[in-house]
């Protein structure tokens, strides 16, 4: 950019507005949707496939998951695809298990989740309450069965 643009922008009269679009940043959203059958998987995929920015639409039926890549809002895919389909859509609310340090905590387990995912909860009480601290964690494990060295502490 060159002095004589900086100049341009410094005294630009234009209200506010610019030339230059901000652009959207390539996401990944998933959604969970409750999906019952082809009907329904059909209904939810056509409902953001016309979407502005969206490049590739994914259904998993066994998951009840969307999957939306491009260059779009959550926010707004969310709420087209709840609008489109007069069904509850949220954003997708689980994790991975091998991410969460103690998944059978109370307040991030969740029977409804898909096989090998857990509910990732944000609230701070939660999880405050849920994990337990390092120095607690090492004498549980200290004094376990399951820990080979178990035997010459005591």
């Amino acid at each position: 950019m060159g002095a004589l643009d900086h100049l341009s922008n410094m005294f630009d009269c234009s209200g506010g507005h610019s030339k230059l679009k901000r652009r959207k940043q390539l996401q990944t959203v998933e959604i969970k949707i409750k999906i019952d059958c082809e009907g329904c998987e059909r209904k939810v995929r056509r409902s953001v496939e016309g979407m502005r920015g969206v490049t590739s639409v994914e259904v998993t039926p066994k998951q009840n998951k969307l999957t939306v890549v491009g260059y779009v809002e959550p926010e707004k895919v969310v709420a087209r695809v709840a609008h489109r389909t007069g069904k509850k859509a949220e954003i997708w609310p689980y994790i991975p298990y091998d991410v969460v340090e103690h998944p059978y905590a109370a307040g991030t387990y969740d029977k409804r989740a898909p096989a090998g995912y857990v509910r990732y909860s944000q609230d701070p009480q939660v999880s405050h309450l849920a994990r337990a601290s390092s120095t607690e964690v090492r004498y549980t494990t200290a004094f376990s069965d399951e820990n080979p060295t178990a035997c010459v502490v005591m």
